[in-house]
């Protein structure tokens, strides 16, 4: 089934990024990403403001708090001095006060909360429902160059990063810039020279950060995309751990995701080394601005320039001071995971689409199901063409084998047929319409397609068939695997029809997933049929009982089969034989035999094989 030009990948194969991507920078990255949540701007607003005024009612409250502390201060002086004493009712008041905001500030950041989760919720939403939309218009060679895992990535690990990053950063960014900004303010507020001692650590904390920033980011997008690679192997290895067995490959295998996997470690201790560096380090740089203000307000105390209850509140607002700037800093760091997760996002999202032109409206149900291919020319690289010169007339209705050795580009003219991919030059047509006039979807309701790979889903048997036909009747499912002769084998199983298929569907045999395969092409009832090796996985007397229902099923159909057993393909109306992309011979089986050529040559081996077995 294998066509020359493909890129061969096996179990153990890397799923990471093609060569030649260049990685956006960081702020390229964050730009998307602020587009694309732009249509949740509304929410957004409302999460600032609640953000905001959740946080300006908490500056507030050290202040009058200090109040409090001068208040009781001087009564219990002047209680000394015999010249009055405490008054609790005015304390109690603003003790009052202050829970009051406390209270109204908590409320906001509850709200506040509230909505940046719907937000965040709602945007991974949209984010993982576009991704599904597009993966159905991505061309099929993107899938055939990455891995399943790298793919499944983006839509899981890396939605999800962006997911909590944001909930967290965005508003605490929000309420540390807020917070840094109010507390300046109260700071300035209460004594200046105290200010610009507390100020002296900025500078400090400022080149901290961008270090830390500028060693980080590359190590952040680096488990990223290293993280995409083990899911890539760990998903290829499990789904052909038979294969790796086989070949007694468990070490290589081993090997070579040891390799990712250590990259990733080494990516991840990065990355977290310098996240985690960075709270202590600047709780070191706060404290020493702390010992500077606490110095210079005793100084000032003591020659009576300050109240006692202003120094209590100072250095709740230097506190206050220091931790939004240590959060800042944290946020960097969520902020370049989300960049590194971003990135991906938005490249799967920017990946080229096909073309969906729409010049004529298909009519199923009016279709003949004739094609007719035209010097047809294809390469999966334009410098590497493989079908050269492909013409054929198909009549609707016929038998079309194709045969020819492996690699001759048998799969390939099918999946050119269905418009996995366009022609190089040439045309294809249906009905005597060129198939580029047709949206890709619409046309590809006229085929049926039973491959050599079978692909059943987590789901019943009845489940299975009626893939083909999701409004088909229980009545018309049996029919299909009466046709299909899959009927006997089902009512054996635990629960007939809907005995439930496991991921692996180990609970039945390769034969029998073709057949139900071939049972849901049945059912599917489309005007052309594609037989990609639809026996090779059968026995002989099960092949047989199968090409007797495909004899039936496929009259009155234009049907291409594709196989290696040129016993199995004597009565179709015509053989196309295919040698390195051309089309060397064509005719009847009987013509083909009388001409001495290769297809003789080819079907008297086999023969022979046969003979000696």
């Amino acid at each position: 089934m294998s066509d020359s030009g493909r890129r061969v990948r096996g179990p153990m194969g890397h799923g990471g990024r093609m060569a030649g991507e260049k990685a956006k920078d960081f702020k390229g990255s964050m730009g998307k990403l602020l587009r694309y949540m732009s249509r949740y701007k509304i929410r957004l607003f409302g999460v600032i403001l609640f953000a905001v005024g959740g946080t300006v009612f908490n500056i507030v409250g050290p202040k009058i708090l200090g109040r409090a502390t001068t208040e009781l201060f001087n009564g219990l002086v002047a209680k000394i001095q015999g010249a009055g004493g405490i008054d609790f009712g005015k304390i109690g008041e603003i003790l009052l006060m202050a829970m009051g905001l406390y209270a109204v500030s908590a409320l906001f950041s509850f709200i506040q909360g509230i909505i940046m989760t719907g937000v965040s919720n709602d945007m991974t939403y949209s984010l993982r429902r576009d991704i599904s939309r597009k993966i159905n218009r991505i061309p099929l060679d993107y899938y055939e160059s990455r891995t399943h895992g790298e793919v499944l990535s983006r839509v899981t690990n890396d939605v999800d990063t962006l997911q909590q990053s944001l909930n967290q950063s965005l508003t605490q960014l929000v309420t540390s810039v807020t917070t840094l900004i109010g507390v300046l303010v109260m700071m300035l507020s209460i004594n200046v020279w105290m200010t610009l001692a507390a100020l002296l650590i900025l500078p400090i904390s400022m080149g901290i950060i961008g270090t830390v920033m500028k060693h980080s980011q590359k190590y952040f997008k680096d488990q990223q995309r290293y993280l995409g690679e083990v899911n890539g192997q760990v998903e290829e290895v499990y789904s052909g751990h038979n294969v790796v067995k086989v070949f007694n490959k468990e070490e290589d295998v081993v090997r070579v995701f040891e390799e990712t996997n250590n990259h990733l470690y080494e990516s991840g201790w990065k990355s977290q080394f310098f996240s985690g560096i960075m709270m202590p380090v600047m709780q070191f740089v706060g404290n020493i601005g702390y010992v500077m203000v606490a110095i210079l307000g005793g100084y000032m105390t003591i020659r009576g320039a300050i109240e006692v209850g202003d120094i209590q509140s100072f250095f709740q607002y230097i506190r206050n001071f220091t931790q939004p700037i240590q959060q800042i800093a944290q946020v960097t760091n969520m902020l370049q995971s989300s960049a590194a997760a971003s990135e991906r996002v938005f490249e799967f999202l920017e990946e080229k689409e096909e073309q969906q032109e729409t010049v004529r409206e298909m009519d199923v149900e009016t279709s003949q199901g004739a094609v007719s291919f035209e010097h047809v020319a294809f390469g999966y690289q334009p410098d590497k063409i493989i079908i050269h010169d492909f013409s054929s007339e198909v009549g609707a209705g016929q038998t079309v084998a194709i045969v020819g050795p492996t690699g001759a580009g048998k799969t390939t003219m099918v999946k050119l047929l269905m418009r996995f991919y366009d022609v190089n030059s040439g045309c294809i047509r249906v009905d005597g319409h060129n198939i580029k006039e047709y949206d890709r979807s619409e046309l590809r309701k006229l085929f049926g397609m039973v491959l050599q790979d079978t692909w059943l889903f987590h789901g019943t048997i009845m489940e299975n068939i009626r893939y083909g036909r999701l409004d088909a009747t229980d009545e018309e499912v049996i029919a299909a695997a009466k046709a299909a002769h899959a009927h006997r084998f089902i009512m054996a199983q635990p629960g007939g029809y809907q005995m439930v298929l496991n991921e692996e569907t180990s609970n039945i045999s390769q034969g029998q997933k073709q057949l139900l395969t071939i049972a849901r092409a049945i059912l599917a009832d489309n005007k052309i049929l594609i037989l990609d090796e639809a026996t090779s996985s059968v026995d002989t007397r099960t092949e047989i009982q199968i090409q007797k229902a495909m004899n039936n099923l496929m009259k009155g159909r234009t049907s291409f089969v594709i196989a290696h057993r040129l016993s199995t393909i004597k009565d179709s109306d015509l053989i196309l034989v295919m040698k390195d992309g051309d089309i060397i011979e064509q005719g009847t089986h009987e013509e083909l035999l009388a001409q001495n050529g290769f297809y003789e040559n080819l079907y008297n081996s086999q023969f022979e094989k046969a003979e000696a077995v």
